[in-house]
């Protein structure tokens, strides 16, 4: 197992959307345990494949007891409740804030094996799902933050030691 080099905020393969995964083979094992490494490695409870420079859509997740692969991953929400919560990324280091999700969804797509998966889940992981899906979206977190927040987190962001005006090779 490779622990992989996450990519920061201004790659844009982060804003860039994932494609489909129709071949599950020893590579795609070899990917997800990558991945399964290179988040622990980090500290982190999700991690899309995008943010490893591959638009791919499969992520891994750890959170809430749960350990696993999504291949093709497509998610409803079960009702209208919403969570409010802090959310932060690995491929934004150091910024936290609080996002509106769904609090419980429906999940489904495959684990690494082409077996299909079904989860119904809430809270973290509920969070986790959708943040992740949103990265094979193309779509950061930041964008699901108020106006006003959103400003506040990009000039958070620029005062950033890793931040390097979106030049980060």
């Amino acid at each position: 197992m490779t622990i992989r080099r996450i990519r920061i905020f201004g790659d844009p393969i982060l804003n860039t959307q994932a494609s489909r995964i129709e071949l599950f083979d020893a590579a795609l094992i070899r990917l997800v345990h990558d991945m399964l490494k290179t988040m622990d490695d980090a500290g982190g409870v999700g991690l899309a494949a995008n943010q490893i420079g591959l638009a791919k859509r499969v992520f891994v997740y750890d959170c809430d007891g749960m350990r696993g692969a999504l291949i093709n991953p497509e998610w409803e929400p079960v009702d209208d409740k919403v969570q409010v919560g802090p959310e932060g990324c690995l491929s934004i280091p150091d910024l936290q804030a609080d996002v509106v999700r769904h609090e419980t969804v429906l999940a489904r797509g495959s684990d690494e094996f082409g077996r299909p998966v079904a989860l119904r889940a809430n809270g973290l992981l509920a969070r986790c799902i959708q943040h992740e899906t949103d990265h094979l979206d193309g779509v950061l977190f930041l964008r699901r933050l108020d106006p006003e927040v959103r400003k506040e987190a990009m000039q958070m962001i620029r005062g950033m030691d890793w931040y390097t005006d979106g030049q980060n090779g």
